[in-house]
């Protein structure tokens, strides 16, 4: 099998001290490093939202973050104000290996929908080009890590599996929010789509 590592949204916003901090979620760079440099291919990934964007609380007067609303292609977390493109929260981690990587992937700059899935926006149909780019290059399996693990790690890993790659997820090198039990559905999730949960 070709195999790419694709890291998910390792930024300063997802770090703690950031606007969506992800609790530890600079601990894991260390470990990504040491896999980016093992890896065939290495994808990053870049959420990358204009300011204003539709899944920010602060675009619905009254709204609170962490609050659902329905958007048109279905419910929607509205998050604080975070990874705004060209801010230094939109920056990658500064440890983090970027010149190892050999594609960057940013999503969620369309200010109407919000895309946590490394292949394809929330409406589950937009793609991004990854699936694309890694077919032509001959991959077939992929291991995800990053931030954060019941978001964006688990949408990329779900649609990974559908897409028909062989995915891993290592946990170990992976940060969860967990609002409301979000970890363990996106376990169980993972686990029921066929995608390996790997501790390292």
């Amino acid at each position: 099998m070709s195999h790419a590592l694709i890291v998910i949204d390792v930024q300063n916003d997802f770090c703690p001290g950031g606007a969506l901090a992800v609790a530890d979620g600079d601990a894991i760079v260390p470990g990504i490093n040491g896999l980016m440099a093992d890896a065939e291919a290495v994808v990053l990934t870049q959420d990358w939202h204009p300011a204003g964007h539709s899944s920010f609380a602060s675009s619905h007067p009254g709204a609170d973050p962490f609050s659902m609303i329905e958007m048109p292609y279905g419910p929607q977390v509205l998050w604080p104000d975070h990874c705004i493109q060209g801010s230094p929260g939109a920056a990658f981690h500064p440890d983090l290996a970027v010149e190892a990587g050999q594609m960057v992937v940013r999503k969620g700059f369309r200010p109407g929908i919000d895309s946590y899935s490394a292949f394809f926006e929330n409406d589950k149909t937009t793609p991004t080009g990854l699936d694309g780019y890694l077919k032509t290059r001959g991959i077939d399996a992929v291991t995800l890590v990053g931030l954060a693990t019941d978001f964006c790690v688990q949408f990329s890993a779900l649609d990974a599996a559908r897409l028909g790659f062989a995915t891993t997820v290592r946990m170990d090198l992976c940060r969860a929010i967990d609002l409301d039990g979000s970890l363990a559905a996106a376990r169980s999730a993972m686990a029921a789509a066929g995608v390996t949960l790997s501790e390292g």
